[in-house]
């Protein structure tokens, strides 16, 4: 495997096993003392399954891109964030295709975390450009 692939995937997959593991240690806290009476349609693992999974892919992309060639970089970060929000609407067809009645609660439940793994994963591919200049 390339060295630079590995000396910035490896902190990476660190930082979003925390990041991830935080993020849904706090949110089932939120749920379980404010919102404990609502029906989800999606379990919560399953959210952030999915937004660590898709968000670890993208980076690893771009990652993998960079190590190889340093060309067109942005293009495939562009082309993932795309493919990555095609992969969210296809996600959440289930809940929007059935007669769940109160569907509001679980589209908030997956699209706060979603800008939230969105931001860290923007954040993380800078900071991986701006070592890889």
């Amino acid at each position: 495997m390339n060295e630079a692939f590995t000396k910035q995937q490896i902190p990476f997959m660190l930082k979003i096993t925390a990041f991830a593991v935080l993020l849904f240690a706090a949110h089932s806290y939120l749920i379980a003392h404010f919102a404990e009476n609502v029906d989800f349609f999606f379990p919560l693992w399953q959210i952030y399954g999915f937004h660590a999974l898709v968000t670890t892919a993208l980076f690893t992309i771009v990652n993998y891109r960079l190590s190889k060639a340093k060309t067109d970089v942005f293009g495939v970060f562009m082309t993932a964030s795309l493919v990555k929000m095609v992969m969210a609407v296809v996600f959440l067809l289930p809940l929007i295709l059935s007669d769940f009645e109160k569907k509001q609660p679980d589209v908030f439940n997956f699209f706060i975390p979603y800008f939230l793994f969105l931001f860290f994963e923007v954040y993380s591919v800078a900071q991986l450009l701006q070592k890889n200049p």
